[in-house]
């Protein structure tokens, strides 16, 4: 498909969604026209994705930061969360996709917060693809959040230090059934992670496509794959040593 290798795609993708405010302003538009336009091309990649047979899709939908923007602007996201939650509900259910969330979930509004509980338990059976949206996140207070659990678990006596691995430091991420990330994308051309899925990206390929959320389009997720697969992974390993294990 597209001369993409189905045998060798990325288990799990994670996107930053960057760039809807600039796209809007290159066409003389409110930021909330962006991020209209960006919704679009969240359906077009979950869609895709799920065609491919992607496991796990982590989109960077608001971060924990995005509190501090204009209220205005802030409103508007909720109202899209919102409208998405509502209107993807048959997309959701009758494509086999598991929703989940990551992030301080107790800080959204109140009626975005139970549908979002409502679309979560509506699907946890299902298994096609998980599609985790990052909300009120940041990878920092991910890694904060699930030390507390542990500290917790250590000060009752149900956990002892030793016993800390990494292992069961991933029990305590938000969403600990997601494989770890093998590709990260952030549209717009800007090189940085912004604190996205800090843990889970250890040795995710990172790929920074020059283009605006809201012109994200299929081909250029065949495109980031493509290139994905044409990198070699090596694990801290050498060349050698991953050829060796390949014969």
């Amino acid at each position: 498909m597209h001369e993409i290798d189905t045998k060798r795609l990325p288990a799990h993708i994670a996107i930053i969604m960057d760039g809807n405010g600039r796209w809007a302003k290159t066409r003389m538009l409110e930021r909330v026209r962006g991020h209209e336009s960006g919704a679009d091309a969240v359906r077009t990649c979950v869609t895709a994705c799920r065609e491919l047979g992607i496991k796990a899709l982590s989109l960077y939908a608001f971060s924990e930061e995005n509190w501090r923007r204009p209220g205005l602007e802030v409103t508007a996201l909720m109202k899209l969360l919102e409208k998405y939650l509502i209107e993807e509900r048959s997309e959701i259910l009758d494509n086999n996709i598991r929703l989940v969330a990551s992030g301080r979930i107790e800080k959204l509004p109140e009626k975005v917060r139970r549908l979002l509980y409502e679309r979560m338990e509506e699907s946890a059976a299902n298994s096609g693809m998980f599609l985790n949206l990052c909300l009120s996140y940041t990878g920092r207070e991910e890694i904060v959040d699930a030390t507390v659990k542990i500290a917790e678990l250590v000060k009752s006596g149900d956990l002892q230090p030793e016993e800390i691995t990494a292992e069961i430091f991933e029990q305590h991420l938000y969403v600990p059934q997601l494989p770890p990330v093998d590709l990260m994308i952030r549209t717009s051309g800007e090189l940085r992670i912004s604190g996205f899925l800090l843990w889970q990206i250890a040795y995710a390929e990172l790929d920074f496509p020059e283009v605006f959320w809201p012109d994200f389009s299929k081909e250029h997720l065949y495109e980031a794959i493509r290139r994905f697969q044409n990198r070699e992974r090596r694990f801290g390993l050498t060349g050698e040593q991953l050829a060796k294990m390949k014969k």
